[in-house]
């Protein structure tokens, strides 16, 4: 597992980093590294190695396949700070507003009606502030 003195020239990372900023955004990567700090630092380092550089660079499913996975994981949860930055990434990676909507649609009969309730409402705002 990656500590405060890992190496950020490693290709795992560097890689993690490009997409981690190209599906979320520089601002947001920046936010997110401005904030971080000594207890913080490691789960940093441990997203943009593991999750961006070692599972979102993986061959096989395109970036709005993986988009309405985690839209859908977000939904399951009740991650709703999450899912509105992962709606921004789906809009992002591609994926319209159309596509979104069937996500949740798909969501509110696996995950539940009331958290697909929420999402249509977190969706909603956040599309219509991207796309205006």
């Amino acid at each position: 597992m990656p500590d405060s003195t890992s190496d950020h020239s490693d290709s795992t990372y560097q890689r993690g980093m490009r997409v981690r900023r190209e599906v979320l955004s520089d601002a947001h990567v920046d936010r997110a590294e401005a904030k971080k700090n000594a207890f913080t630092h490691d789960f940093q380092e441990l997203i943009t190695r593991y999750a961006w550089g070692s599972i979102w660079t993986r061959p096989g499913l395109e970036r709005t396949t993986r988009s309405a996975i985690t839209l859908t994981a977000m939904i399951a949860g009740g991650y709703w700070e999450e899912l509105e930055m992962h709606i921004r990434a789906a809009l992002r990676n591609g994926m319209t507003a159309d596509e979104i909507k069937e996500v949740f649609l798909q969501a509110a009969i696996y995950c539940s009606v009331p958290a697909a309730n929420v999402a249509f409402g977190i969706g909603s705002r956040v599309i219509a502030e991207e796309t205006s």
